[in-house]
């Protein structure tokens, strides 16, 4: 457990960040051992409210402690608690009574537990066990004979009023009865273990599956799993009851290791195929900029050069091919302020990915990208303060004040802002995400007390040391900038910079969104990592490519361009998660469908702070570059 102490003025906020559950589990089990079964929130592909467990009355356990949940399950939505499946290591049980509900259409009260149910079923809400700090899967038989494990299951199906068997009930020929919802009340778990050393010594869990199954018992009070399935008419009316059982088999395993009883689940997920192919694409654009750069770097700026510096005297030089790097009035209203905010996004994501590629970030660990996302952003406030401070600086900045402010706050209240918005709407509607008062204190603890703090102390720093010297002398009066042909003006160029950086992440990116809405595991650390150094090199390449052409056409605002060409990326990923709204997910509701787009601006927004600070860096060091061998007098 790790307790971060926050002051702020007179008060102290504490800040648990605990482990999951526990810890991976290395010591082994005993025979007659207990083992707990936690359940985790309720979540579906249809919707973006998540709910807790409780929410839709199932047997709940006797009041215990919850387990101790980090950062980032809170951000996420996670709620771990207790559940009433007893039992116990190397114990088979065999349709053991759980507990009844019942439901009286009358009672108002009831009424709404039963339809809040049914919705729950309607909208394939899935639960999401977990047994050893392992998720407890459902896998079954998909095309191609290969076996699919879901790491979750769903409450029940929905067979509609003109027959149609929608999600789950597909399974089973049983479920066959119009406008009816068929609840899954009872659960076949299979626990696979292995033993270490000698039956004396233990054994560890491996693996943990599920088959769920409809049962209307014909004795609700000592079931026997017999009988047809349960089902629940749409226009029932009356009382109705509802028995929960389970059943429970340990199966000794020798062929699965435990540092690898994951690799079930993962392996099937999407196969890596068409990552290499999308490596392979990204690497061909790669290609065909680095040549271009190249070319220009070793050819045709060399000659622009040679040319520049046989001039008699720089002003006519200047006058005849290229303007020096930037006026004092443009470099006020371009460079400087693009680093108001940037937050050293780049540094960012590289600790992230590099994290997550050495295991930190694995499934295993819940919520620890989103605690190591927040943790990053509290910490990066000083080398955020010191780059922008500095910049600003060396382009000749006198605001100092409005400038450390924006870098303070301008992003994390725009973020704060969006988020908040979306944490009302999950309130109102009841949801499991919706962040605990206390939370929200928290964070904002963060960022006032740490990250402020720290964005001053490095922005202090910043203007104490000396700007960034400029290679040439620059012009105090701006010079009129020529007629621009259509491909050189700034529109077209802006759009078409964001072309090949998008390019070389779309593959990847739906990965990614899959990941978040569908809710499916992602793993593939080392792909993405691949993806992340190739969109740098790209954003890079493509801005130096554009900024040279300018640059030609004697346009010497290249400060917000090149910040721009690179940022534009982001526009086309929101484009691409508008197609992938409409085209691949199945989210219904007002309140869902408020929260994909609040949520996917947050994203957008980060993501064009990201790729706008790779390309004014990139562009920065070109300009730098080709005018530090320009000769002045």
């Amino acid at each position: 457990m790790l307790l971060l102490g926050v002051s702020c003025g007179n008060a102290v906020v504490l800040i648990k960040i605990t482990a999951n559950l526990r810890p991976a589990n290395f010591v082994p089990f005993k025979i007659f051992s207990t083992i707990e079964l936690f359940v985790n929130r309720l979540d579906s592909v249809e919707s973006v409210l998540p709910y807790e467990y409780t929410a839709f009355d199932f047997c709940a356990d006797e009041p215990e402690k919850r387990p101790s949940e980090n950062l980032g399950q809170v951000l996420f939505g996670e709620r771990i608690e207790p559940s009433p499946y007893k039992f116990f290591f190397k114990k088979n049980l065999e349709c053991q009574r759980v507990c009844l509900k019942s439901y009286n259409t009358e009672k108002a009260e009831e009424k709404a537990k039963l339809d809040f149910l049914k919705k729950g079923m309607l909208l394939n809400y899935q639960h999401h066990w977990i047994v050893d700090n392992m998720p407890v899967t459902w896998c079954y038989d998909v095309e191609d004979n290969q076996k699919f494990c879901n790491p979750g299951f769903p409450i029940g199906c929905y067979v509609t009023d003109t027959g149609r068997a929608k999600d789950a009930c597909v399974v089973s020929a049983d479920f066959n009865d119009k406008d009816t919802f068929y609840i899954f009340n009872h659960v076949d778990i299979t626990i696979f273990y292995h033993v270490v050393e000698n039956e004396a010594a233990g054994a560890r869990l491996v693996a943990a599956k599920l088959e769920p199954k409809s049962y209307k018992h014909t004795n609700m009070e000592k079931p026997d799993c017999k009988g047809p399935p349960m089902s629940l008419n749409n226009k029932f009316n009356g009382e109705v009851k509802i028995p929960y059982t389970y059943s429970v088999k340990f199966v000794e395993d020798k062929q699965i290791r435990w540092a690898s009883r994951w690799d079930y689940i993962l392996e099937s997920m999407p196969h890596t195929n068409i990552q290499w192919f999308s490596i392979m694409n990204s690497l061909v654009i790669v290609l065909f900029l680095s040549g271009m750069v190249a070319m220009i770097m070793l050819r045709t700026l060399h000659k622009d050069i040679a040319r520049y510096n046989q001039m008699d005297s720089v002003v006519s030089s200047a006058q005849k091919v290229h303007n020096p790097i930037c006026t004092k009035r443009d470099n006020l209203s371009g460079s400087a302020r693009q680093m108001l905010d940037a937050r050293l996004l780049t540094l960012f994501n590289v600790f992230e990915v590099f994290f997550a590629c050495l295991g930190f970030l694995s499934p295993a660990n819940r919520g620890a990208l989103m605690t190591c996302a927040v943790v990053l952003w509290v910490l990066l406030g000083t080398p955020a303060g010191y780059v922008a401070a500095r910049y600003y600086k060396s382009f000749g900045g006198e605001k100092w004040k409005t400038n450390v402010l924006l870098t303070a706050f301008l992003c994390p209240g725009v973020v704060f802002a969006d988020f908040f918005v979306m944490n009302l709407i999950l309130w109102g509607e009841g949801s499991s995400a919706a962040m605990p008062f206390g939370t929200l204190v928290a964070i904002l603890a963060l960022w006032f007390c740490i990250s402020v703090p720290l964005t001053f102390i490095g922005a202090y720093f910043g203007f104490k040391k000396s700007g960034i010297e400029h290679p040439v002398r620059t012009n105090q009066i701006p010079r009129q900038i020529p007629e621009q042909s259509f491909y050189t003006k700034p529109l077209p160029g802006i759009v078409m910079g964001g072309i090949l950086p998008f390019g070389c992440i779309f593959i990847q990116l739906f990965f990614i969104l899959n990941s978040i809405w569908s809710h499916q595991m992602y793993y593939m650390f080392g792909f993405l990592f691949l993806v992340f150094i190739i969109l740098v090199i790209t954003c890079s390449e493509a801005t130096i490519l554009l900024c040279y052409f300018h640059l030609c056409a004697e346009d010497y605002h290249w400060q917000w361009r090149s910040f721009l060409t690179s940022g534009f990326t982001a526009v086309y990923f929101l484009v691409y998660a508008i197609h992938y709204f409409f085209s691949k997910l199945q989210i219904s509701g007002l309140a869902s469908t408020i929260l994909y787009f609040g949520y996917t601006m947050i994203m957008a927004l980060i993501f064009f702070l990201f790729t706008g600070t790779i390309g004014f860096f990139a562009c920065f060091w070109f300009v730098t570059k080709i005018y530090s061998v320009v000769k002045v007098d």
